[in-house]
């Protein structure tokens, strides 16, 4: 490259009082002669180089060129004639050229250079005398916006960057792609109500204030605009940043349309159960599992009981005197607080009319939204109890001047009446072995006369131990004593029986 004719620097006395005026700048200065030496730089600009001495940047703008290799921030390589310490020499004037600079014999740019050109011109005849290039050091800043631009680009979750300038988008990542189904092409140069990211948003005339102003835009719902014309539900909100000196606005999103799927589907099932519930020829109800508080009964519910929804929704069942006693409400709330499902609990109810009705209970622990809640069912039992009632006292009665019933009639009698458990309370072991005798042949079926001439003992003896039996057990018929007893896989078949010649003579 052949030097213009200029008048050297070295030919007057300015050099030195120019080195005393920048030596001591933060910026980079590189002084060259017209003639394409490099005369002299400062302690800035070799740090931006990596080098200690003018030397070894070289002494002519050719020996920098080998020395140093530069390229643009798309990676293009500089020619030659590109190079800023050419196109100053050349005369050029440009300000804000932005490089990356790698050391000759390495493959990856250790320094990011921003280069502004100065031509200090002989005063006498407008000739270039001195030739500057001031350097900036913007690695760490280039650096921050690299790791940005991977960190942007890598988060799935889906975002997209305008310039508030022109309100342009400039950048946009593979999750905002991905979501809407866009292309790349499509998004980017494209403006904000192009692809309007504020769609429907529920505080949108905010949002346009807060962008115009350049402020943070908050949390909100909008509807985004997908490829093929759909919608999907997102929660967006707005972060001012800067890049590369531009105020800019960072868009992120979350994505809502698989929560308001669930929520459809959800809303759904909730329509269905309640139809079904509603519809239930069986009498339900459902509760707050917290305070037992009805918070919804059927039509079956209101027939059976003749309280109606507005009567009964919001009370404790208690307040209503549904049960039939305390203990009984008692005992059911206390299964359900312990956490427990009832299956066919045999209690009996208050209807609104005071009448009594014997209901099989069951329960199931449900949820309808957030709220944990119990689902009741009623199965009215009362004819049937009456009628069992009914046979069993007609039978009784026929029991009490014959003892020619089957034992397998003794038997399914014991079982109509037994409980479905054994309640708590005495046992077989608190009655004496003669009491466990007459009540093995009680069970067997024989009546008085017989248990009396079995032991051989008097017929007042063995009422006395009857009596006893009932006392201890809790119970007032034969029939229940034997029902008593077969709930405890008691049937007196395995008892031997000893006759007492003292009970006798009692």
């Amino acid at each position: 490259m052949t030097a213009p004719s200029f008048k050297s620097l070295r030919e007057t006395a300015d050099l030195r009082h120019l080195r005393q005026i920048v030596v001591g700048l933060d910026e980079g200065v590189i002084l060259i002669d017209p003639d394409q030496s490099l005369l002299w730089a400062n302690q800035a600009a070799l740090t931006m180089h990596g080098v200690s001495g003018i030397a070894e940047l070289g002494a002519t703008v050719d020996e920098y060129r080998d020395r140093f290799r530069l390229r643009y921030r798309n990676n293009h390589r500089l020619e030659a004639d590109d190079y800023p310490i050419d196109r100053v020499v050349a005369g050029d004037r440009f300000s804000e050229v932005v490089v990356e600079v790698t050391v000759a014999g390495e493959e990856s740019p250790r320094f990011v250079h921003q280069v502004r050109s100065l031509v200090l011109n002989d005063s006498d005849d407008g000739e270039p005398a001195c030739l500057v290039l001031i350097l900036q050091d913007v690695s760490a800043r280039y650096e921050a916006e690299d790791r940005f631009e991977q960190s942007f680009n890598a988060n799935p979750a889906p975002a997209v960057i305008c310039r508030l300038s022109d309100l342009r988008y400039v950048k946009v990542n593979q999750g905002f792609l991905d979501m809407t189904g866009l292309s790349r092409d499509q998004v980017l140069c494209k403006t904000v109500y192009d692809i309007d990211v504020l769609r429907l948003a529920d505080r949108r005339d905010l949002a346009k204030e807060r962008l115009s102003e350049g402020r943070t835009i908050p949390q909100m719902e909008a509807e985004l605009e997908l490829a093929g014309g759909a919608t999907r539900l997102v929660i967006v909100a707005g972060q001012p940043i800067d890049m590369t000196g531009q105020p800019c606005m960072l868009f992120t999103f979350a994505d809502l349309e698989p929560r308001r799927k669930a929520e459809g589907a959800l809303r759904h099932s909730e329509e269905r159960f309640t139809r079904t519930f509603q519809m239930a020829p069986v009498p339900m109800a459902i509760g707050a599992r917290d305070g037992h508080l009805l918070c919804e009964v059927n039509a079956s519910f209101t027939q059976m009981t003749g309280y109606g929804a507005t009567e009964i929704i919001g009370r404790p069942l208690g307040e209503v005197e549904l049960w039939d006693s305390g203990a009984v409400r008692e005992t059911i709330e206390a299964a359900i607080a312990e956490g427990r499902d009832l299956r066919g609990h045999e209690a009996r109810i208050h209807a609104k009319d005071g009448a009594t009705i014997d209901c099989l209970i069951s329960t199931e622990a449900i949820r309808l939204g957030d709220d944990a809640c119990v689902l009741w069912a009623f199965q009215d039992i009362t004819q049937r109890k009456a009628t069992e009632i009914e046979l069993v006292e007609a039978i009784e009665s026929v029991m009490k001047d014959t003892s020619w019933f089957s034992r397998s009639i003794m038997d399914k009698l014991a079982r109509l009446r037994a409980p479905q458990e054994a309640a708590d309370g005495p046992g077989l072991d608190d009655l004496t072995t003669r009491e466990r005798e007459v009540l093995a042949l009680i069970c067997r079926g024989y009546d008085d006369k017989r248990i009396a001439r079995t032991l051989d003992v008097a017929g007042n003896t063995v009422r006395n131990h009857v009596a006893r039996i009932y006392a201890k057990i809790g119970v007032n018929r034969r029939i229940a004593a034997v029902a008593w007893a077969r709930a405890r896989g008691f049937d007196g078949e395995g008892v031997r029986i000893k006759r007492d010649q003292r009970e006798t003579a009692a």
